[in-house]
């Protein structure tokens, strides 16, 4: 699907499946300009699958604007909170949610992506051939990793890789992290629940963007190649390409990736369910 917006034209495809081991599938995502999110539930049958879906259908109010602000998404995240909460079968440390993706932003008319994050759902971006994660985990794993406690290659198979830190509901309060990136032509975003980042290595996922031009097709090919590896848990990937970016004629090629808010240092099975710490250690 192709997607006009002033600050960047898009083309983007989106593809989910509850995977081999699961009957419900607890992600909701949305795919469509200006946002890209993806949503992983939790708290079990119903719980899980209606606060992401709440979440979902907060964002999908800003629904063709040609661009948002972080306050936007930041008062989208507050009353998503709100209501995740006030779910029957949900709040305190029930239901929660992950949120994960980008949305099209203008700063000073030109296009910008705004990534948000909570939970570990994750956001890459593919530019000039090299991929890069822009989100970081809110998981236990990943503040192991961060202090040194465990090596990075072993995060993906700990059995604590299901713990988050962070998330919308599941007794969580915490404020997501964001971060501005200048949008640059032949930049591909990828947003992905970890049913899929917890099957496909980094390598696995750089080469399926590399190999498939399309979008859509992209996304559709990221998921089945979760499923073969494993499918355990719900998998969904949204793949978004800029097809031109408004900018200066002055922009410096080179841009880093800078945090608007700064991220914290960023017994469960393995194959489990995503869990908030608050379930495993009593607060979250």
């Amino acid at each position: 699907m192709t997607a006009a917006a002033t600050p960047i034209t898009l083309a983007f495809g989106a593809a989910t499946d509850p995977g081999l081991r699961r009957r419900i599938n607890e992600d909701s995502y949305l795919a469509a300009a200006p946002l890209f999110l993806v949503a992983d539930g939790m708290g079990g049958h119903n719980a899980g699958e209606i606060a992401s879906a709440t979440v979902i259908h907060e964002f999908a109010a800003l629904v063709g604007r040609e661009s948002l602000a972080i306050d936007d998404v930041h008062t989208a995240v507050a009353t998503a909170r709100r209501r995740v909460a006030a779910l029957p079968a949900g709040g305190g440390a029930g239901a929660g949610t992950t949120l994960a993706g980008v949305v099209v932003a203008d700063v000073d008319g030109e296009g910008y992506w705004l990534a948000v994050n909570l939970g570990d759902s994750r956001t890459y971006r593919l530019s000039e051939g090299r991929l890069e994660q822009v989100s970081v985990d809110h998981s236990v794993v990943q503040e192991l990793v961060d202090s040194g406690e465990l090596a990075a290659d072993a995060a993906q198979r700990d059995a604590r890789r299901n713990v988050i830190t962070r998330a919308i509901g599941a007794g969580s309060d915490a404020d997501p992290d964001y971060w501005l990136i200048p949008a640059e032509d032949g930049d591909r975003i990828l947003v992905c629940s970890d049913g899929l980042s917890g099957e496909l290595e980094k390598d696995a996922i750089h080469g399926i963007l590399l190999a498939e031009p399309d979008p859509q097709a992209a996304a559709t090919r990221l998921v089945h190649e979760a499923m073969v590896r494993g499918g355990r848990d719900n998998i969904t990937a949204i793949v978004v390409d800029a097809l031109s970016v408004r900018s200066r004629a002055n922009r410096s090629v080179e841009h880093d990736t800078v945090p608007v808010s700064a991220p914290t240092a960023p017994v469960v099975d393995i194959d489990g369910d995503t869990l908030p710490r608050a379930a495993v250690t009593g607060g979250l």
